[in-house]
């Protein structure tokens, strides 16, 4: 049985729609109900909730926290997996790669261009993904979204294709 902390700082995939103020909002957790929805044989899943912001909106001090977090989680599971805002994923990703002092367990990023409630969402998708790579990936920090993985350093979004690459 793999042990993986779930580390959420909100972003879009957890955006809930408010109908008093006509606007999608970082409100409350979805994790839950999209979790009831998968079959994860073989994980224990630790559910740690940080913050429920848009990445947008994130700080400096928001950042280190969610780094200094990720890396605390690594040292004492199997695996992370960290539900992040795609506007700043790729510089909170950085700042945990830049941490310096190897990881022991990998810590893998992802996010949703599409809210989870929106009926055309990538929200699923990526979260699947994302708790398939940490099991299946060597300590480190990635991004898992749209079917690909990559490693950071060097990761950036790339807004017009609307998902992650390789820096250029």
């Amino acid at each position: 049985m793999k042990r993986v902390a779930l580390l959420s700082t909100g972003g879009t995939i957890e955006k809930t729609y408010d109908e008093l103020s006509g606007l999608l909002e970082n409100q409350v957790s979805v994790l839950d109900m999209m979790l009831a929805s998968l079959e994860l044989r073989g994980l224990e899943l630790v559910r740690v909730g940080l913050m429920n912001k848009d990445s947008l909106e994130m700080s400096e001090a928001d950042h280190q926290t969610i780094a200094e977090t990720a890396g605390y989680l690594a040292a004492n599971h199997d695996g992370v997996v960290v539900v992040h805002g795609t506007d700043r994923l790729a510089k909170t990703g950085e700042r945990i790669a830049g941490r310096g002092g190897g990881l022991s367990a990998p810590i893998v990023l992802t996010g949703a261009m599409r809210p989870y409630l929106l009926r055309t969402t990538d929200a699923i998708q990526n979260l699947t993904e994302a708790l398939l790579a940490v099991q299946l990936v060597s300590p480190g920090v990635y991004v898992a979204m749209h079917n690909k993985v990559l490693a950071f350093p060097g990761v950036e979004k790339d807004p017009r294709s609307g998902t992650f690459v390789r820096s250029r």
